[in-house]
């Protein structure tokens, strides 16, 4: 299960993730990101809540990232260590910008 939640001001949308991100799950996120992402020029993804991360998931991040490569950037926020390790064992750790 994967919660999704979101707050927008200006061009910047934030969107907090709680729960799996994995192949059950992806699919909102990535229409989510679709539905939203028109006019933005700053995405901002918390990773506080988010307890796992498939491949299918990290797929849904790079989409966003190339995306909004085009139009603004991206930052990935407060990934726990669980997260992390599966960002630095896939290489997407020199890919996304994860503070």
């Amino acid at each position: 299960m994967l919660e999704i939640s979101k707050k927008t001001e200006n061009t910047v949308l934030e969107v907090a993730l709680k729960g799996r991100l994995d192949t059950s799950t992806s699919p909102e996120l990535e229409q989510f990101l679709k539905d939203n992402l028109t006019g933005v020029t700053e995405l901002v993804i918390d990773l506080s809540d988010l307890e796992y991360i498939s491949s299918a998931g990290l797929r849904v991040l790079l989409s966003a990232h190339k995306m909004m490569a085009k139009q603004g950037s991206m930052r990935l926020l407060h990934a726990n260590e669980v997260v992390m390790e599966v960002f630095e064992v896939t290489g997407f750790i020199d890919i996304l910008n994860i503070e």
